[in-house]
């Protein structure tokens, strides 16, 4: 069983269409949205190939409208690219965001895996790395042989003992360093964080083109080809 698993998208059809996995599922942890601006090939492509995927917060805040609010990183990127969602996003595909479950659980050929974008604490917006002993204390009550989780945009892989933490990466956004598409794959029982070079310029091209200028297009450009705010 070959279990393809991605997480913050951001928008970035470009670095998602490089994936060029073969898997038996998919597994989706979340922020399909936000931060880019060409959403919807990356919701169609969720929806025709995800098995499972849970809400991330930024998928929560466009489909809501909660409007962003901040002038500095990565807050005042969200203020400039999600009224570009507004615009583009039509009713149903609205719906599917708003409907994604916050967390989910699911058994794939004897293999349970529980999905959140933050933590069981608090699905969406809690941020918590590779800590060991904060995560064996998220995960009391847990009973699941992979916690798949998002939100940090940094992957990592825990191994507790009864259970594995997998954080995926950031698909559309790295921020560790690393500017290549992230995400994992897991098989018979073994994981592999994975990197994939993709074509960043026309991301930017596609920014460009939807309207994003300024500061905001420098500070998405920088973040892309980085790999971090600069």
């Amino acid at each position: 069983m070959r279990v393809l698993v991605v997480s913050d998208i951001h928008s970035n059809w470009a670095a998602l269409s490089a994936i060029q996995e073969d898997f038996d599922y998919c597994l989706c942890i979340g922020d399909l949205v936000d931060y880019g601006t060409d959403p919807i090939p990356c919701i169609e492509w969720v929806k025709l190939h995800a098995t499972a995927c849970v809400r991330g917060n930024h998928d929560h805040a466009v489909a809501q409208r909660v409007e962003a609010k901040g002038t500095t990183g990565f807050r005042s990127l969200a203020c400039a690219t999600r009224p570009f969602h507004w615009e583009l996003l039509d009713r149903v595909r609205m719906k599917y965001l708003a409907r994604l479950p916050i967390s989910q659980q699911i058994t794939l050929e004897g293999v349970t895996f529980y999905l959140v974008h933050g933590t069981p604490r608090d699905p969406l917006d809690e941020y918590l790395g590779d800590n060991e002993a904060a995560w064996t204390a998220r995960l009391q009550g847990i009973n699941a042989d992979f916690i798949c989780v998002g939100h940090t945009h940094i992957p990592f892989h825990l191994d507790l003992g009864d259970k594995q933490v997998v954080n995926p990466g950031s698909v559309g956004q790295p921020r560790d360093g690393d500017p290549r598409c992230s995400y994992a794959i897991i098989e018979d029982g073994k994981v592999y964080l994975k990197r994939q070079e993709y074509d960043i310029q026309a991301a930017i091209r596609q920014m460009e083109a939807a309207g994003l200028a300024g500061e905001a297009l420098e500070m998405a450009s920088s973040v892309l080809l980085n790999g971090r705010m600069s």
